[in-house]
Formats: C-alpha cells, structure tokens, sequence
C-alpha cells in the first residue's frame, strides 16, 4: 500500500467531506420525532411484560410462603 503524504491525506479528507449530505431541519426534526415515539412505545411494551413477569413471580411466591 503506497504512503500518503500528511497534505495529500488533508486533500483527500476534505474532499470527501464535501461529499457528505447533511440531514435538512425538518428531516432531523421527524427523525427526533419517530425516535420519541418508537422509545415510549417500547417503554410502555416493557413496563407491561416486566408487570406481568412480577405479578407471576408474586403468585408463585405466594404459593410457597
């Protein structure tokens, strides 16, 4: 693999980086939006499924104690 001198790597980093395509503000704000929703209903499926796991695990204790 050949060498790259340090400016030839600068030239090289600063072209890509002109490639990149940034996300506009209302793709950024929908994008902050999808997460918030997708995270509370995510937080309300596993708020159930631990509610459920307890109160068997509760029934079950009960059941030796």
């Amino acid at each position: 693999m050949a060498k790259t001198s340090p400016g030839e790597f600068a030239r090289q980093v600063r072209a890509e980086a002109r490639k990149v395509v940034w996300p506009t503000g209302k793709e950024t704000w929908m994008t902050a939006v999808m997460v918030a929703i997708m995270t509370s209903i995510l937080a309300i499926f596993f708020f159930g499924v631990d509610s459920v796991f307890a109160f068997i695990v509760q029934r079950l204790l009960g059941l030796l104690g």
